[in-house]
C-alpha cells in the first residue's frame, strides 16, 4: 500500500481491534503489499487489513480458518477473544487472528514436509467450494495476455509466459482423478515455525489441485520427504508457480515492494525450472 492508504489501514486496524475491547497500545507493519498485516501490541493480535475490495477473499480466508480450526490443523488460528468474522471498517476489510512468536530460523525440511502432510490430510476432511489451481493459472494468463494490464512486459518474455502458463496449465489438469483442496501458496513466507511447530498463515489462496503444486512452493528438500508424491510433477509446478508470479509482478497496478528486482528474478526463475523439467 501506499504510505497515504498504509496509514488509514493502520488505524482501521487498530480502531477495530479497540472497539472489540483488546488493548492496542502500539501498532507493527509486520508486511505490507496489496494488503498489510500487523501486530497489535500489548494484545499481541495479527490484524489482517485489505481494500474492502478484497473482502470476498478476507470472508473466504476466515471460512477456511474456522473450518481447518475444526479439525485440528497445522494452520493459524482466529483471535478467540472476538467474533471470527471480517469488520469492515473505512472502506477496509479486517480480520484478527492469534500472533504468534517465531522461534528458530528455517524450518527442517523433514519438519516442513510432515507438516505439508498433516495440513493435507486436515484439507482432506472438510468439504469447501475452492477453485482449481487452473482457474487461477487463466487469470494470470489474461493479465499476461492484456498489454493494457502489462505495458511492460517486453514481448519476448510475454511469449515466454503465455507458453508456460497455457502449457503447464494443460499438462497438470490431464489427469484430476487425485486432486484435493490445497493451501495454494505454501512458500516459506506463509509457514511460521512456532512453539507448536509449522503453522500455515494466509489461507486466502485455499485452491483444488495436485498435492504437488503445494509442494512445488516449498524448498526442493521438502519434496525428498513427502511421501508418494510426483518430483517430475512437482519441478513442472514450479515452472508454472513461477510464471504465475511473473505474470503478476508486471501488472501494472502491482504493489510488491521491489518489484523492479522481483520482475527480473521472477523470468530467470521460470527458465531456470523450465530447463530442470527439460523444456526450455
Amino acid at each position: 500500500m501506499e504510505p497515504s492508504e498504509l496509514r488509514r489501514a493502520v488505524e482501521a486496524g487498530r480502531a477495530t481491534a479497540s472497539e472489540l475491547g483488546l488493548q492496542v497500545d502500539d501498532v507493527v507493519v509486520i508486511h505490507n503489499s496489496d494488503r498489510v498485516a500487523l501486530r497489535l501490541v500489548p494484545c499481541d493480535v495479527l490484524a489482517r487489513v485489505a481494500p474492502s475490495g478484497q473482502l470476498a477473499d478476507s470472508e473466504f480466508e476466515v471460512g477456511v480458518a474456522r473450518h481447518l480450526a475444526a479439525v485440528d490443523a497445522p494452520v493459524a488460528g482466529l483471535d478467540p477473544r472476538v467474533d471470527p468474522r471480517v469488520q469492515v471498517r473505512d472502506a477496509f476489510a479486517i480480520s484478527l487472528w492469534t500472533y504468534y512468536e517465531p522461534v528458530g530460523s528455517e524450518i527442517a525440511p523433514a519438519d516442513y514436509a510432515d507438516a505439508f502432510m498433516r495440513h493435507h490430510a486436515a484439507l482432506r476432511q472438510i468439504a469447501l467450494d475452492a477453485p482449481h489451481v487452473t482457474d487461477r493459472v487463466a487469470r494470470a494468463l489474461r493479465e499476461v495476455n492484456d498489454r493494457g494490464q502489462s505495458p511492460e512486459l517486453p514481448d519476448s518474455d510475454r511469449k515466454l509466459l503465455r507458453d508456460t502458463l497455457s502449457g503447464l496449465s494443460a499438462a497438470i489438469s490431464i489427469d484430476e482423478a487425485g486432486d484435493q483442496l490445497l493451501h495454494g501458496e505454501p512458500h516459506p513466507g506463509n509457514v511460521l515455525n512456532t512453539k507448536r511447530g509449522p503453522l500455515f498463515v494466509d489461507l486466502a489462496t485455499c485452491c483444488r489441485g495436485p498435492i504437488e503444486f503445494d509442494l512445488a512452493h516449498a524448498p526442493e528438500e521438502v519434496g525428498k520427504h513427502y511421501a508418494g508424491a510426483d518430483h517430475d510433477l512437482i519441478h513442472r509446478c514450479r515452472a508454472l508457480n513461477w510464471a504465475m508470479f511473473s505474470a503478476w509482478r508486471w501488472r501494472r497496478n502491482d504493489q510488491m515492494p521491489d518489484r523492479d528486482h522481483r520482475r527480473v528474478e521472477g523470468l530467470h526463475q521460470v527458465r531456470a525450472a523450465l530447463d530442470r523439467c527439460g523444456l526450455g
